[in-house]
C-alpha cells in the first residue's frame, strides 16, 4: 500500500467533514427565518457576513461532536476501509451528529421565549418536570414542521454521506502506510486543536466561548446567528461562570455597591405580603405599562391589571434579572440575580441564603408558596426548601385533576381559589408567593371559557387575557377576607414572552416586565419610569413594613429617595443601566456604551462619553465581583464571622 492510497480517506474525511458545515449553514438560515424579526430583520449581505464569523464555532462544534470519528479516521488501523469498519464509522458520525444537529431545530422555536441560544442550564427548564412525555407531544404536535424539516434534512445528509464511499484497500507496504498515517494524524491533531480553540493555535489565549460571538456583531442578539446550538450546549457542560474574580480593590467594590442596606424612613408594621409571580406577563402585554406608548392601534389583554393599576404604583421601566420561572424566583425572594450561569443551577445553591423569606420569618410570618404544577416543577420545591418557605402547594395539595390544564398544572382560576382559601387559614401576618402557570406555552384555557377571551394577534394574547381574569376573580373573593386589607401585593413577571409589536423587538425592550405594588389603603399609589428591576423587591417590601435591621441586598429600595436607580442584568454579556446610559461589558471589556433612549442599539457610543463609560464599567465590575465573590465564598447569609 502505498501513501497515496490512504489518501483516498482523507479526501473523504474532509467531505464528511464538509457535510456538517453544509447542514449547519441550512440550519442556520431556517434558524434566522424563524427567528427573522427577533434577529433585526437581517438583510441578505449582513447575514453572509455573520455567517462567515460564525464559521469558527461551527468548526469547533464540528470537532468536538467528530472527535471519535476523526479518531477512528485517521488511526492506522488496517482496517479502516473494510465494510464492517464503515459501518461502524457510519453509525458513530450520525449517532452524534444527528443528536447534536436537532438542538439547533430545538433554538428554531426555544429561542423566541429565552433570547439566547440554549445552554447545558437550559437543561433545569425540564429536569424536575414529571411530565416530560406530555410536554415532548406537545411540543411534536404545536411544532410539526420543525420535525419534518430535521428528519428531512437527517435523510438528506445520509443519502450524501452514502453516495461517497470508501474503497476496501489492504494495507501490503507497512512502512509508507505507518509513515503517511502518522504525518497525517499530526497534521490533524495540531488542526483539531486549532480549530476547537476558534482557529487561534497561541497557548496564551483562550478557546472561543460564547461571549466571543458578540465582537462580530452589531446588535447583541445576533450574536444567535453566529453561534450555534451544539457549540452553546458543549462549551457550557464543563464550566461554571460563577466564579471569584479581582477587578476593583475590595474597598472600592463596597463603595461602589453598598451592599448593606438598612432603612428607617417608614414605621414598623406587619401587613401580610402576597408575591404573585406571573408566568411569561411581558410588559408588552399590560395596558397600565403603555399608557404613553407611540406604538399604533396598541391593545392590552389585562383588564383586569389595568383597573387595579389605577390604585397602585408601577414601575414602567422594570427589567427581569433572568431569562427562566426559576431566575425570577431566587430574583424576587431573595434578590440574587442570574448571569451567565443561574445562580440556581450552580454547585453554590445549596447554601444559607438571607431572603425575604429568612428575614419575614426571623419577624413572626408565616411564609408559603404556591405554583399549580406538579409539585418539584420547575425547581420550585427545591429553592423553596432552601430558602426555608414552611408550606409548599402544587398540583398535588390541590388534589383534582378535572381542573388540570393537561400540561403544565392547575387553570389559574381555580388554583387561585384554592390559593385564596388556605391563605384564609393562615394566621397573619403571612407572607406568600404565588406562580401562575396558564400563560405558559402551549397557551390553553378553560374548553368553557373558549370563545370568551380574544385569540389575540399572537397565541399568548388569549392565555394572558384568561390570567387576568383568574387574577381578577382572586381579587374578588380574597377583599371578602379580613387578612385582605392588611396585605401588600405585588405583582411581577418572571420573564418576557412570544414578542409582537416591533418596539418590543428592539434589544433594550426585549426584557421589560411590568411591576406593580397594591395595598387597599391606596398608600402606594403612582406611575414611576425609574429603573426597576426584580432583585428590587426583596429590598423595598423590607422598607415598605419598616424594617429597620441591616441586610445584603443587591438591589435597592424602589420606594427610598436615598439610592440611585440602575439595572444589571445578563444576555450573552452584563448590561448595566446607570442614567441616561447602558454600558455592555463581556467580562474582560467594555464592548459597547449606548443612549437607554436608542433602543434598538443602533448608535454605539463606545468611543464617546469616556469618563462616564469609564465610570459605568466600574460600577458593572463592582456587581459582578460582589456577587461572583459572595457566593463562591458562601456569604449571603450573616454567620458569626460574617457580619457584613
Amino acid at each position: 500500500m502505498t501513501d497515496n492510497s490512504r489518501f483516498q480517506e482523507y479526501k473523504i474525511l474532509v467531505y464528511r467533514l464538509f457535510l456538517g458545515y453544509l447542514f449547519y449553514f441550512i440550519s442556520k438560515v431556517l434558524f434566522t427565518i424563524y427567528n427573522y424579526e427577533l434577529l433585526g430583520s437581517v438583510e441578505f449581505l449582513e447575514f453572509f457576513r455573520l455567517y462567515y464569523h460564525s464559521l469558527a464555532f461551527d468548526t469547533s462544534a464540528l470537532l468536538y461532536v467528530n472527535l471519535l470519528f476523526i479518531l477512528f479516521s485517521i488511526l492506522p488501523l488496517y482496517i479502516n476501509t473494510s465494510l464492517n469498519f464503515q459501518k461502524f464509522q457510519f453509525y458513530s458520525y450520525f449517532i452524534f451528529n444527528l443528536a447534536a444537529y436537532a438542538t439547533n431545530f430545538i433554538d428554531f422555536i426555544y429561542f423566541k421565549y429565552i433570547l439566547t441560544r440554549s445552554t447545558i442550564n437550559s437543561l433545569e427548564s425540564v429536569e424536575n418536570e414529571a411530565n416530560k412525555l406530555i410536554l415532548f407531544t406537545n411540543f411534536l404536535i404545536n411544532y410539526w414542521h420543525v420535525f419534518v424539516l430535521f428528519f428531512a434534512l437527517a435523510t438528506l445528509w445520509i443519502y450524501l454521506y452514502k453516495k461517497v464511499k470508501v474503497v476496501v484497500v489492504k494495507p501490503t507496504k507497512l512502512m509508507p502506510y505507518f509513515g503517511f498515517s502518522l504525518i497525517a494524524f499530526l497534521v490533524f491533531s495540531t488542526l483539531i486543536v486549532g480549530g476547537i480553540r476558534g482557529g487561534d493555535f497561541k497557548k496564551s489565549t483562550r478557546p472561543i466561548n460564547l461571549v466571543d460571538a458578540n465582537r462580530h456583531v452589531k446588535s447583541n442578539i445576533q450574536a444567535a446567528i453566529v453561534l450555534n446550538t451544539p457549540f452553546a450546549i458543549i462549551r457550557t457542560v464543563f464550566t461554571n461562570s460563577i466564579k471569584k474574580v479581582n477587578y476593583l480593590p475590595e474597598d472600592v467594590v463596597t463603595d461602589l455597591v453598598k451592599p448593606i442596606k438598612q432603612y428607617s424612613q417608614n414605621e414598623v408594621s406587619k401587613p401580610n405580603v402576597v408575591l404573585i409571580i406571573l408566568e411569561s406577563y411581558g410588559k408588552e402585554y399590560v395596558g397600565a405599562f403603555n399608557q404613553n406608548t407611540t406604538i399604533k392601534n396598541y391593545k392590552s389583554y389585562t383588564p383586569f391589571i389595568d383597573s387595579l393599576a389605577q390604585h397602585s404604583l408601577l414601575f414602567t421601566n422594570a427589567y427581569s434579572n433572568g431569562n427562566k420561572s426559576i431566575h425570577a424566583m431566587s430574583s424576587v425572594l431573595s434578590g440574587i440575580p442570574s448571569f451567565k450561569d443561574a445562580f440556581t443551577s450552580s454547585p453554590y445553591s445549596n447554601q444559607k441564603i438571607e431572603s425575604l423569606v429568612s428575614i419575614l420569618e426571623e419577624e413572626g410570618y408565616g411564609t408559603s408558596f404556591f405554583h399549580g404544577a406538579e409539585n418539584g416543577s420547575m425547581g420550585f420545591l427545591g429553592y423553596s426548601n432552601i430558602l426555608g418557605i414552611d408550606k409548599y402547594f402544587g398540583r398535588d395539595d390541590y388534589n383534582n385533576d378535572s381542573d388540570f390544564d393537561g400540561f403544565w398544572g392547575i387553570w389559574d382560576e381555580p388554583f387561585l381559589q384554592f390559593t385564596k382559601s388556605k391563605l384564609s387559614e393562615e394566621k397573619q401576618p403571612f407572607m406568600s408567593t404565588i406562580f401562575t402557570v396558564s400563560s405558559h406555552e402551549p397557551y390553553n384555557i378553560p374548553e368553557k371559557y373558549y370563545g370568551t377571551f380574544p385569540e389575540g394577534d399572537i397565541k399568548i394574547h388569549k392565555g394572558i387575557r384568561y390570567t387576568d381574569f383568574a387574577l381578577k376573580r382572586f381579587f374578588e373573593e380574597s377583599q371578602k377576607e379580613p387578612w385582605f386589607n392588611n396585605t401588600i401585593f405585588v405583582l411581577v413577571a418572571d420573564h418576557t414572552n412570544l414578542i409582537h409589536y416591533p418596539e418590543y423587538r428592539k434589544e433594550l425592550n426585549l426584557n421589560t416586565i411590568p411591576i406593580l405594588f397594591y395595598a387597599s389603603n391606596e398608600k402606594y399609589v403612582g406611575l414611576n419610569n425609574d429603573f426597576a428591576q426584580q432583585i428590587d423587591i426583596f429590598p423595598t417590601i423590607l422598607d415598605m413594613i419598616g424594617y429597620q435591621k441591616p441586610f445584603k441586598s443587591w438591589g435597592r429600595s424602589l420606594i427610598s429617595e436615598n439610592e440611585e436607580p440602575f439595572i444589571i442584568r445578563y444576555s450573552n454579556v452584563y448590561y448595566y443601566f446607570y442614567g441616561s446610559y447602558v454600558v455592555c461589558f463581556d467580562g474582560e471589556k467594555v464592548i459597547g456604551f449606548y443612549e437607554v433612549s436608542d433602543r434598538a442599539m443602533k448608535n454605539n457610543l463606545v468611543n464617546e462619553n469616556i469618563e462616564m463609560m469609564h465610570f459605568m464599567e466600574r460600577k458593572c465590575k463592582a456587581y459582578i465581583q460582589d456577587y461572583m465573590n459572595s457566593i463562591v465564598d458562601y456569604k449571603l447569609a450573616p454567620t458569626k464571622k460574617n457580619k457584613f
